[in-house]
């Protein structure tokens, strides 16, 4: 994609800007470190792309003509914007007192939220998220929400919760495929999502511990738990959902359990809480564990 800005080379125009204001080639030289030449040959080749003269050449200096007169103002003006914005940052360089790594479903369902709830209580401790769905991605992290049993030794870990898992989709879908008992939704389509690291539970585990065979539906498979949310949502099919994950959802009524039988999660989701954790990183631990 071409850039936005029809602009001449940066190096040409940050000489012209420096020659421009000390009217001399030669000191502006001297505050770029580089020779008269050189900015002679940068200003000239500005000139040809431009098509335009923008200096008058005198014995003991320059003059700006007409048009190099407007170019200045111009680039003076961008230069101040871009170097009163570098100077606000350096002033006030951002701080964060607090990294949480995580997936996209457990930010966009349950952390964000609780984020929101914690600043109010906490208002100055400044809290970021790394959000990948791709394994190993959490090693910057003070702390990192898991779902799973906590393999590593020696490694401070925190249950958040533990969910019921139920059968999910819209009210509509429901109507549309006749389903209110178990036996209808073996027959349904069925949202799989195929992401391997999570370790989720799947269709047929659930129908399993439920002790129904596996399911007989058309499949649609995801590898993004939120995609798979947004398919049910799009009636394309049921969706497995961990109740404290998608709590909102069923009180909005955007999704609705399909039959009364759920069953309890395997495992539960942990915080993990790295080494390099601060003392702000553990109070929202802290907090975010009690406040489940």
């Amino acid at each position: 994609m071409p850039s936005p800005y029809d602009f001449s080379s940066m190096t040409a125009l940050i000489c012209f800007e420096a020659a421009a204001r000390n009217a001399s080639f030669k000191k502006a030289a001297q505050e770029m470190n580089v020779t008269p030449a050189a900015v002679s040959h940068q200003i000239k080749a500005l000139e040809m792309d431009l098509g335009c003269s923008l200096f008058l050449r005198h014995h003991r200096g320059v003059e700006l003509t007409e048009k190099g007169a407007f170019l200045f103002i111009a680039i003076q003006r961008g230069f101040e914007s871009i170097s009163e914005a570098v100077t606000q940052m350096r002033e006030r360089p951002e701080t964060v007192d607090v990294t949480v790594g995580t997936t996209t479903a457990i930010s966009s369902l349950w952390l964000t939220p609780k984020i929101s709830a914690f600043w109010k209580i906490h208002p100055t401790v400044s809290v970021s998220q790394l959000v990948s769905d791709v394994p190993g991605m959490t090693g910057r992290c003070d702390l990192s929400i898991h779902y799973g049993n906590p393999l590593e030794n020696g490694v401070e870990y925190r249950k958040l919760f533990q969910d019921h898992i139920v059968a999910m989709g819209t009210s509509g879908f429901a109507a549309e495929h006749g389903i209110s008992r178990l036996e209808d939704l073996i027959k349904a389509p069925l949202i799989h999502s195929s992401s391997k690291e999570t370790g989720w539970t799947t269709w047929d585990d659930w129908f399993a511990a439920l002790g129904r065979p596996a399911p007989k539906g058309r499949s649609f498979y995801v590898n993004n738990y939120m995609i798979a949310l947004q398919a049910a949502q799009d009636d394309v099919g049921a969706v497995l959902g961990w109740d404290g994950l998608v709590g909102s959802l069923i009180e909005e009524r955007r999704l609705v359990r399909l039959v009364p039988e759920s069953i309890p999660s395997p495992v539960a989701f942990h915080l993990k809480i790295h080494p390099r954790a601060s003392s702000k990183a553990r109070l929202f631990a802290d907090w975010l564990v009690a406040s489940d």
